[in-house]
């Protein structure tokens, strides 16, 4: 039995945040990367999360091993590259590295750790971006890495 304000819900081992902009092209390649994820047999205790282009999310998630967030960022390498990030890398001079859309993922694992909700660790997979404009479809070279990026994620939630 539960008193008011608890759950039976148990808490996730990983939480994978996808975030972004499905009508930004690539800036929502966070989302289909989640939404790739769904369609796989993951364990039970890995919560799949579509943060949209609301991050403040991270800081709602209720995990106490693992965190892996996918975003988009603009690094300056080639479409679909992949980055591994910590929330140290993530500071206020990186600019457009830390996220492609307006609020940042930095901010709220700032919020996470004030609170005391931060997990063991927290992961960024980032994803250069070909282009971020209008259009609800990926452009080919990112639709083509889907895959691949679902794989650097089942590599981290399983590492």
């Amino acid at each position: 039995m539960t008193s008011p304000g608890q759950s039976n819900e148990r808490i996730p081992r990983v939480v994978v945040i996808g975030v972004g902009n499905l009508l930004m092209k690539d800036e929502g390649i966070g989302i289909h990367v989640i939404q790739y994820l769904q369609g796989l047999d993951l364990p039970a205790d890995v919560k799949l999360v579509d943060g949209g282009t609301s991050p403040d999310i991270i800081a709602y998630t209720r995990t106490n091993e693992k965190l892996i967030i996918v975003d988009a960022a603009k690094a300056g390498g080639e479409p679909g590259a992949v980055y591994r990030f910590l929330p140290e890398d993530l500071d206020d001079d990186m600019g457009d590295l830390a996220s492609a859309h307006e609020m940042g993922v930095a901010p709220n694992l700032k919020l996470m750790e004030m609170s005391g909700s931060l997990p063991k660790e927290t992961v960024i997979i980032g994803v250069e971006p070909k282009e971020v404009a209008l259009g609800l479809e990926l452009t080919d070279e990112l639709a083509a890495r889907v895959p691949a990026i679902a794989d650097v994620v089942i590599k981290e939630i399983n590492r």
